[in-house]
Protein backbone atom coordinates (compact mmCIF):
# COMPACT_ATOMS: atom_id res chain seq x y z
CA UNK A 1 0.00 0.00 0.00
CA UNK A 2 2.70 2.57 1.00
CA UNK A 3 4.67 1.57 -2.32
CA UNK A 4 1.45 2.24 -4.46
CA UNK A 5 0.93 5.84 -2.58
CA UNK A 6 4.78 6.62 -3.17
CA UNK A 7 3.77 5.99 -6.94
CA UNK A 8 0.70 8.14 -7.12
CA UNK A 9 2.65 10.74 -5.22
CA UNK A 10 5.47 10.66 -7.69
CA UNK A 11 3.12 10.73 -10.48
CA UNK A 12 0.98 13.56 -9.12
CA UNK A 13 4.55 15.77 -8.30
CA UNK A 14 5.19 15.16 -12.22
CA UNK A 15 1.93 16.30 -13.51
CA UNK A 16 2.28 19.75 -11.18
CA UNK A 17 5.66 20.68 -11.97
CA UNK A 18 4.73 19.69 -15.83
CA UNK A 19 1.73 22.25 -15.33
CA UNK A 20 3.85 25.01 -13.80
CA UNK A 21 6.87 25.04 -15.99
CA UNK A 22 7.82 28.39 -16.82
CA UNK A 23 8.21 28.77 -20.82
CA UNK A 24 12.02 28.89 -20.29
CA UNK A 25 11.96 25.99 -18.36
CA UNK A 26 9.67 24.22 -21.18
CA UNK A 27 12.22 25.26 -23.96
CA UNK A 28 15.36 23.87 -22.14
CA UNK A 29 13.57 20.48 -21.74
CA UNK A 30 12.35 20.06 -25.56
CA UNK A 31 16.35 21.22 -26.21
CA UNK A 32 17.83 18.63 -23.56
CA UNK A 33 15.23 15.85 -25.70
CA UNK A 34 16.07 17.22 -29.62
CA UNK A 35 19.41 18.06 -29.04
CA UNK A 36 20.49 16.42 -26.30
CA UNK A 37 24.71 16.36 -26.72
CA UNK A 38 24.41 20.14 -27.65
CA UNK A 39 25.60 19.12 -31.27
CA UNK A 40 23.42 22.28 -33.20
CA UNK A 41 26.34 24.96 -32.45
CA UNK A 42 28.10 22.69 -34.15
CA UNK A 43 26.19 21.50 -37.29
CA UNK A 44 28.06 20.92 -40.35
CA UNK A 45 25.80 18.68 -42.98
CA UNK A 46 24.13 18.76 -46.12
CA UNK A 47 20.66 17.10 -46.81
CA UNK A 48 18.35 16.88 -49.70
CA UNK A 49 14.65 18.30 -49.45
CA UNK A 50 12.41 17.28 -52.53
CA UNK A 51 9.35 19.35 -53.24
CA UNK A 52 6.19 17.96 -54.92
CA UNK A 53 3.40 20.81 -56.22
CA UNK A 54 0.17 20.21 -58.16
CA UNK A 55 0.19 21.45 -61.78
CA UNK A 56 4.73 21.94 -61.42
CA UNK A 57 7.97 19.52 -61.55
CA UNK A 58 9.52 18.32 -58.58
CA UNK A 59 12.32 20.72 -57.10
CA UNK A 60 15.09 19.03 -55.58
CA UNK A 61 17.44 21.43 -53.13
CA UNK A 62 20.44 20.52 -51.78
CA UNK A 63 21.25 22.75 -48.50
CA UNK A 64 24.62 22.69 -46.81
CA UNK A 65 24.39 24.45 -43.27
CA UNK A 66 28.40 25.08 -41.38
CA UNK A 67 27.06 27.17 -38.67
CA UNK A 68 30.66 27.52 -36.88
CA UNK A 69 31.65 28.97 -40.21
CA UNK A 70 28.52 30.97 -40.96
CA UNK A 71 28.01 29.17 -44.16
CA UNK A 72 24.77 28.01 -46.02
CA UNK A 73 24.16 27.37 -49.30
CA UNK A 74 20.75 25.85 -51.35
CA UNK A 75 21.73 24.53 -54.66
CA UNK A 76 17.67 24.36 -55.89
CA UNK A 77 17.28 22.42 -59.35
CA UNK A 78 13.71 22.31 -61.06
CA UNK A 79 13.64 20.76 -65.21
CA UNK A 80 16.82 22.06 -66.68
CA UNK A 81 17.24 25.18 -64.03
CA UNK A 82 19.65 24.82 -61.04
CA UNK A 83 19.74 28.22 -58.79
CA UNK A 84 22.15 28.37 -56.26
CA UNK A 85 22.08 30.58 -53.00
CA UNK A 86 25.53 31.10 -51.01
CA UNK A 87 26.41 32.96 -48.08
CA UNK A 88 30.10 32.66 -46.22
CA UNK A 89 30.61 35.41 -43.63
CA UNK A 90 27.80 37.49 -44.65
CA UNK A 91 29.04 37.86 -48.74
CA UNK A 92 26.32 36.31 -50.83
CA UNK A 93 27.01 34.10 -54.36
CA UNK A 94 24.29 33.64 -56.85
CA UNK A 95 24.68 30.93 -59.57
CA UNK A 96 21.93 30.23 -62.34
CA UNK A 97 22.92 27.09 -64.24
CA UNK A 98 26.35 27.25 -62.37
CA UNK A 99 27.52 30.49 -64.16
CA UNK A 100 28.28 33.75 -61.64
CA UNK A 101 25.86 36.32 -61.88
CA UNK A 102 25.72 39.79 -62.55
CA UNK A 103 24.04 42.56 -61.57
CA UNK A 104 21.75 42.58 -65.17
CA UNK A 105 21.93 38.77 -65.13
CA UNK A 106 20.16 38.98 -61.42
CA UNK A 107 17.35 41.23 -61.93
CA UNK A 108 16.11 39.47 -64.86
CA UNK A 109 15.88 35.98 -62.81
CA UNK A 110 14.60 37.86 -59.94
CA UNK A 111 17.73 36.34 -57.50
CA UNK A 112 18.63 38.83 -54.57
CA UNK A 113 21.13 38.50 -52.03
CA UNK A 114 17.79 39.32 -49.35
CA UNK A 115 16.61 36.19 -51.29
CA UNK A 116 19.39 34.18 -50.43
CA UNK A 117 19.30 35.51 -46.73
CA UNK A 118 15.32 34.52 -46.61
CA UNK A 119 16.47 30.63 -47.84
CA UNK A 120 19.12 30.32 -45.06
CA UNK A 121 16.99 32.10 -42.13
CA UNK A 122 14.00 29.79 -43.39
CA UNK A 123 16.47 26.71 -43.51
CA UNK A 124 18.51 27.03 -40.67
CA UNK A 125 15.40 28.13 -38.18
CA UNK A 126 12.97 24.92 -39.80
CA UNK A 127 15.98 22.37 -39.33
CA UNK A 128 17.41 24.05 -35.94
CA UNK A 129 13.99 23.57 -34.24
CA UNK A 130 13.69 24.28 -31.41
CA UNK A 131 17.16 24.99 -30.66
CA UNK A 132 16.64 28.53 -32.58
CA UNK A 133 14.63 29.77 -29.92
CA UNK A 134 17.50 30.06 -27.97
CA UNK A 135 18.67 33.05 -30.39
CA UNK A 136 18.78 36.24 -29.91
CA UNK A 137 15.28 38.39 -30.46
CA UNK A 138 13.68 35.69 -29.27
CA UNK A 139 10.18 36.48 -27.52
CA UNK A 140 8.64 33.48 -25.17
CA UNK A 141 5.03 33.84 -24.01
CA UNK A 142 4.45 34.27 -20.38
CA UNK A 143 2.33 30.86 -20.37
CA UNK A 144 2.86 27.41 -20.51
CA UNK A 145 -0.47 25.94 -21.60
CA UNK A 146 -1.78 22.04 -22.10
CA UNK A 147 -2.90 21.17 -25.29
CA UNK A 148 -3.98 18.49 -27.03
CA UNK A 149 -2.89 17.22 -30.54
CA UNK A 150 -3.91 13.93 -31.71
CA UNK A 151 -5.17 12.67 -29.14
CA UNK A 152 -1.94 13.40 -26.34
CA UNK A 153 -1.67 16.10 -24.35
CA UNK A 154 1.58 18.71 -24.84
CA UNK A 155 2.66 21.07 -23.02
CA UNK A 156 3.18 24.68 -25.37
CA UNK A 157 4.36 28.25 -25.24
CA UNK A 158 4.30 30.74 -28.10
CA UNK A 159 7.18 32.55 -29.13
CA UNK A 160 7.94 35.15 -31.77
CA UNK A 161 11.16 35.07 -33.15
CA UNK A 162 12.28 38.61 -34.20
CA UNK A 163 15.74 38.49 -35.47
CA UNK A 164 18.18 35.50 -36.14
CA UNK A 165 21.57 35.43 -35.25
CA UNK A 166 22.95 35.17 -39.06
CA UNK A 167 21.28 38.92 -39.51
Amino acid sequence: MKAILSFILVCFTLTCIGQNLTPEQLLSNAISYHDPNGNWTSFNDEFTVVMTTPDASKRTSVISIDLPKEYFSVEATRDTVTTTYTLSKGKCDMRYNGKILDSTTTKAKNMTCDRALLYKNYYSYLYGLPMKLEDLGTNLSDTVEKRNFKDKDYLVTKSNLRRSRWE
